[in-house]
């Protein structure tokens, strides 16, 4: 059953995606999300179709190399898509196990819960470190019932997508599929709800900021 989505990806982060700006560890989540989530991966089809058609428009109509050209081809490709939306793209079946993590998450780690490496990081939390390329860095999170993750700060940018159960911060309630955005901005203490397990997948492409003593002095070797 698809889940509730109340935390969908920003539109810019979509975007970025669709055209290949991201690290790896961010195109890990957002491809994880996107399955999902529709509203998200009908974002993703509709910036999918707009690209193909300003391409399409900019061969046959306009002077890639000038800007009035470039401004005559994009009002073009609008004009097109008002009058035809896009519909998100038919895809098909691929065959996995079924389990807490979906298809492009199990391609990445090998298998579901049975395949990750866990590493105790204190309180009871657990992490795994996926292998991914430079820019970012991909962790799965292992919050039992009711634990806390240590409050914290951000020195550039995170993303945690709930897999299973749910935590809630100042920012509100995630549940699976929805997926919290944090900045340098933000601080909290995401807390799992009581009664499951919370197992996130987040991607950060800087270190985390930490206001206790013992979790700066274990970052180093947490790699967090």
């Amino acid at each position: 059953m698809t889940p509730t989505i109340r935390h969908p990806l920003p539109d810019d982060l979509l975007l970025a995606y669709t055209t290949g700006s991201l690290p790896e560890a961010f195109n890990l989540l957002i491809a994880t999300h996107l399955s999902l989530c529709d509203e998200s991966r009908a974002t993703v089809a509709a910036f999918d179709a707009l690209g193909g058609a300003l391409l399409d428009s900019l061969d046959a109509d306009a002077d890639p190399d000038g800007e009035a050209g470039l401004e005559a081809g994009l009002q073009a490709v609008l004009r097109r898509l008002d009058r035809t939306p896009p519909e998100p793209p038919v895809r098909p079946a691929r065959r996995h196990a079924p389990g807490i993590f979906p298809a492009p998450l199990q391609d990445h780690v090998g298998g579901d819960l049975a395949a990750v490496r866990w590493r105790p990081v204190g309180m009871g939390v657990r992490q795994a470190i996926l292998k991914t390329g430079p820019g970012a860095r991909a962790r799965l999170l292992y919050i039992p019932a009711g634990a806390a993750v240590p409050d914290h700060g951000h020195h550039g940018r995170e993303l945690t997508l709930v897999l299973q159960g749910a935590f809630s911060d100042a920012g509100g309630r995630f549940a699976r599929g929805d997926v919290e955005v944090a900045d340098p901005e933000v601080e909290h203490t995401p807390t799992a709800e009581p009664g499951e397990d919370c197992i996130c997948l987040a991607a950060t492409d800087a270190p985390l900021r930490f206001r206790g003593l013992l979790p700066r002095l274990v970052q180093p070797f947490l790699k967090i």
